[in-house]
């Protein structure tokens, strides 16, 4: 193994001692923490600006009275399950009912809904994640339409 040489001395080198460099590191750490350095504007925020409103993507909010229409369907078909069990249960305790048919008629809807379900959760992987971007300042939207033909291809790119 090399043994390595002594570094020369502060005052041999023509260099100002590590503790004075130091020293002056500090000082000019202390100095800077003295300014502030960033600023908290609590003042509340108007509720309302100036800007319209813009429409998103996606599905339009329903109107008030299409989500009460559409909660009444939904209750209405859900109050139809408890019927529907109960009048099953007396067709099979009174043996009028085929029990071939009930498992049928029961066991379709079940194997449907567990195939979407595995169908979707497969899916759940598939799909990217929800990104969303915020743009502060000028933004530039270019739209490019492109068009090939022929045998050999042959790009046109129009602006």
């Amino acid at each position: 193994m090399y043994q390595l040489p002594e570094p020369p001395a502060a005052s041999a080198a023509g260099q100002t001692p590590i503790d004075d460099q130091a020293q002056k590191l500090l000082a000019a750490v202390e100095d800077a923490m003295r300014t502030p350095t960033s600023y908290r504007d609590d003042t509340p925020v108007p509720r309302i600006g100036t800007a319209p409103p813009v429409q998103q993507p996606g599905l339009p909010a329903m109107s008030p009275r299409a989500t009460d229409a559409a909660r009444l369907m939904m209750y209405g078909g859900l109050a139809t399950v408890p019927p529907g069990i109960v009048l099953t249960a007396v067709l099979l305790a009174s043996e009028h009912a085929d029990p071939t048919i009930v498992g049928i008629i029961f066991g379709a809807p079940i194997a449907l809904v567990l195939a979407v379900a595995r169908l979707a959760a497969r899916a759940k992987g598939v799909l990217p994640a929800e990104q969303h971007q915020h743009f502060h300042g000028t933004v530039h939207q270019q739209t490019t339409h492109s068009r090939t033909s022929g045998v050999w291809a042959r790009t046109d790119n129009r602006q």
